[in-house]
């Protein structure tokens, strides 16, 4: 013999349908969360990646710098060394 339904008294029919509506809205909601949730980690990512190339860049210029600092100094110190030179042997001829 099959079983037969038991009837469901219309409370319990009201209390259905509020939970199948009110679950179809969440599932509409968590939908828009995850797909934000997406979209914010494309977000970041892109911004990781713009970061390291401003960290190369930065980095590049760094030693670019250096280089142009070195060679200025290098040449201060030689252009005060041949200065110096220049005194020294023109005083030498001068006092003679």
């Amino acid at each position: 013999m099959a079983k037969k339904k038991p009837l469901l008294t219309l409370a319990q029919q009201s209390v259905g349908i509020r939970l199948s509506s009110h679950e179809k809205v969440c599932q509409v909601r968590m939908d828009n969360i995850l797909k934000s949730i997406e979209r914010l980690e494309k977000k970041v990512s892109d911004l990781s990646e713009s970061v390291n190339k401003g960290k190369g860049v930065v980095s590049v210029l760094v030693f670019l710098g250096s280089i142009v600092a070195a060679a200025i100094g290098i040449f201060n110190y030689k252009w005060n060394f041949i200065t110096k030179v220049l005194q020294l042997t023109w005083r030498r001829y001068l006092n003679c």
